[in-house]
């Protein structure tokens, strides 16, 4: 069977969880469904939910051949793993949209099979994060060193058109140097930004209160302008660094607005089954999401990059500062597919703190 590979001589001795021939799908972080003998699916977990798009209850009595193919290589699958084999298959395909999966196979106990599925995207997904990383790094070092190389030269410059300014009584002259002092102030506003995705020293934490933070940062509500927030108050505080995440937060804010978005939505919860790399605990979500401008398409691959912008005039930073902030407290943020309007999720690591009071 091409794709597939098989532990053969390894037996499972301990099937994945179950309490007492019960199926309890949702210790998995991972979407998870179990499968009788006939190929049809006994149950899943909240993660299988959301990937496959269909509930609990309408899944349940399915044959998991309706749902992925090729059906030969499924019921060859299934069967090994009955035979209390683990079955790994890299080659099935979901049949609503042909996007293909990687199952992995293992008896529950009671004659069946757990089959694990992993979306191909998902991997290709931790690649582009992967290399986005790397890529802010190397830009990172970049605008280190323009600090050292620009800003005081820069300041030198300024001083002395600063200088002539005050002691010149020809309007040309002063009209001159007035445009100076403004470019230079323009430099030096850009290059402060752009030292924004600079390396930092360890950031220091406190206590955040995410709510507060978030109500902040959206005050005063322009006017033509509908504010939607939906928070989860049994969410604990974070430990965070405020300033920057207040920063972050305050680009998506901007980024929306100037956009020409007319209802903005901000939403926090305990994201079901998400994990960071190196955080074992649970992982605070924000979904960003506006009706402004789309994005073009053209750029959605590169958004998170430096310098990369579908507005006129953008400086193309504000996405790539979020995302650094993001770097640095353990978190990440993606643009979510959603054809009507532009959605940013945000995962942060819910970390104790020494006060655990719940946001308001």
């Amino acid at each position: 069977m091409q794709g597939t590979h098989a532990d053969s001589g390894e037996r499972l001795t301990h099937p994945l969880p179950t309490d007492g021939g019960l199926f309890a799908p949702d210790l998995i972080p991972l979407p998870l469904l179990s499968v009788d003998g006939c190929g049809r699916i006994r149950d899943c977990n909240e993660r299988a939910e959301e990937e496959l798009r269909c509930s609990r209850q309408r899944l349940r009595g399915r044959r998991l051949d309706a749902l992925f193919g090729p059906a030969g290589e499924l019921h060859t699958l299934l069967a090994r793993a009955a035979a209390t084999e683990r079955v790994s298959h890299a080659g099935i395909v979901h049949r609503g949209d042909g996007a293909p999966w990687a199952l992995h196979a293992g008896p529950d106990g009671i004659g069946g099979a757990l089959l694990v599925m992993v979306p191909e995207a998902r991997r290709s997904e931790a690649q582009l994060l992967q290399r986005r990383y790397a890529t802010a790094e190397a830009v990172a070092r970049i605008a280190l060193e323009l600090a050292h190389e620009v800003k005081n030269p820069l300041a030198a410059l300024r001083g002395t058109a600063q200088w002539m300014a005050e002691r010149q009584t020809h309007a040309a002259i002063e009209e001159g140097c007035a445009r100076l002092l403004a470019e230079f102030d323009r430099i030096r506003e850009r290059i402060d930004a752009f030292l924004q995705l600079a390396p930092r020293a360890a950031l220091s934490m406190e206590s955040v209160n995410i709510h507060a933070l978030i109500h902040d940062v959206c005050r005063p509500v322009p006017e033509g302008v509908e504010l939607r927030l939906v928070l989860d108050p049994s969410l604990p505080e974070l430990s965070a660094h405020g300033a920057r995440l207040r920063q972050a937060l305050e680009n998506l804010w901007r980024n929306a607005l100037e956009a020409h978005a007319r209802t903005i939505e901000i939403e926090t919860r305990v994201a079901q089954g998400g994990t960071l790399p190196g955080h074992k605990g649970p992982v605070l979500q924000i979904c960003f999401r506006s009706d402004g401008d789309p994005i073009p398409e053209a750029i959605r691959p590169q958004l998170f990059d430096p310098f990369v912008t579908g507005k006129d005039g953008g400086s193309g930073l504000g996405l790539a500062i979020v995302q650094r902030v993001l770097q640095e407290h353990g978190g990440h943020i993606r643009l979510a597919d959603d054809r009507h309007h532009t959605r940013f999720i945000l995962h942060l690591p819910i970390r104790r703190t020494h006060n655990p009071e719940r946001c308001a």
